[in-house]
Formats: C-alpha cells, sequence, structure tokens
C-alpha cells in the first residue's frame, strides 16, 4: 500500500470496498447522504451509528485514518459557515465563553457539521476506492444525462492539470520571497487564484476548440 497511483484521490488497494463495483458505490452513497440529511438533528445515537458504519467501511477498504483526513480540508467553507451561523442566526441567546449566541444557531451548526462531516467522509472514501476513470462509466450506467457525465470525465482528466497549475504558482511566488503571513497577504492570493482561474478557463476553450476540431460532437466516448 503507499500513496495513490497516478491521482491525488484514489488509493491503490484490493479490499472488498475496492473491488465493489463503482455504481453500486454510487447508489449506497446517495442513499447514505440522503438517509443522514433527513435525520433530525438531535437524534444524536442515529449520528453515532453513521459514524461507527463509516469507521467500519474504513477499516475494511485499508484506506488509511491519516490519509482521508489530510483531504478534509474542502469541508473547510462548510466549517467557517457553521462557526458563524450561531452569532447571526435569531431567537433566544445563551452566552458561552462570554460570547452571546443563538439557542437555535447552535443547533443549527451542530447539524450542518455532522451532515457536511459524514457526507465527505463518505464521498472521500468513494474517491479512495474508486479508480477515477471508472466514474464517469458508472455514472452513464446508472442513466445520468451524458452532457453530466462528459463534465465529470472532463473534471477528472484536467483536476491534475489545474493542481499542478496551482503548484507552479505557488513555487513562483515562494521564489520571489513572498509569504501568507499576514492579511495584506490575502490580496496577492486573490489575485493569483483569479489568474489560475483565468488560465484553465482559457485551457478549457483552446481543449474544446481543438476537439470540435477533431469532430466531437458531445457524446463521451
Amino acid at each position: 500500500m503507499g500513496e495513490p497511483h497516478g491521482h491525488k484521490v484514489h488509493f491503490h488497494g484490493h479490499s472488498f470496498v475496492h473491488r465493489a463495483q463503482p455504481h453500486h458505490k454510487i447508489l449506497v452513497l446517495v442513499a447514505f447522504v440522503l438517509v443522514v440529511v433527513a435525520t433530525p438533528g438531535r437524534w444524536f445515537v442515529a449520528y453515532a451509528l453513521y459514524l461507527a458504519l463509516l469507521l467500519a467501511v474504513v477499516l475494511v477498504s485499508r484506506v488509511p485514518f491519516g490519509y482521508l483526513a489530510r483531504r478534509m480540508v474542502v469541508e473547510v467553507p462548510f466549517v467557517v459557515f457553521a462557526l458563524l451561523v450561531p452569532f447571526v442566526a435569531g431567537g433566544p441567546r445563551v452566552e458561552v465563553a462570554g460570547l452571546s449566541l443563538s439557542v437555535s444557531g447552535l443547533w443549527d451548526a451542530w447539524e450542518l457539521l455532522a451532515t457536511a462531516t459524514l457526507g465527505v467522509v463518505a464521498s472521500l472514501v468513494l474517491a479512495a476506492t474508486t479508480e477515477p476513470h471508472r466514474l464517469p462509466a458508472a455514472l452513464a450506467r446508472l442513466r445520468v444525462p451524458a452532457q453530466l457525465v462528459a463534465i465529470t470525465a472532463f473534471m477528472i482528466r484536467y483536476l491534475d492539470v489545474v493542481t499542478s497549475e496551482m503548484r507552479r504558482m505557488a513555487v513562483a511566488r515562494e521564489a520571489r520571497g513572498f509569504r501568507a503571513r499576514s492579511v495584506a497577504g490575502w490580496w496577492v492570493l486573490a489575485r493569483a487564484a483569479g489568474a489560475l482561474f483565468i488560465r484553465a478557463y482559457s485551457r478549457g476553450e483552446r481543449v474544446h476548440l481543438a476537439m470540435l476540431a477533431r469532430g466531437y460532437d458531445g457524446g463521451a466516448r
């Protein structure tokens, strides 16, 4: 076992979860997320059972917990939003460590964090145990619209390209002595994000024109 072969999310392995059919895993993921979202936030036992089930799947898949934890950075926006909810929500308030927080906002924040964390972990397990090139075929087998399948295929194909471009830009900034140590550095990072978006969009346009020149008609092959 080791780092993924050829992709930043997939973890190479031969467990039962790895061998399961991709379209079956997608169906299970969708059903799991729907059940979690439909569960009331105060059903703590149910959320504990969901977490135990996920941990069992991770153990069976033999994907290291640290491997998944490093990739849970995608949940940061949900965490930030959840932390803000108790401050801006209305209704009765309670004092916590000298801060005035909304009671309903605290419950909403807990439910958001719980559902988001379970959903992100489940999605990461799917991505870590499924080879990326098999996902579009699995979606097509589930009768997902062809355009969505094509978008997913392109996203998987060019995700590493865009992240590699982002790493090169980071190396260039560091070579010029840049360090994001204060709020003043956010402006540089914002400009870099804008430049990355423009480069990715321009690359997408060039790739699309090249595909049309080769007879692309919108169908996934």
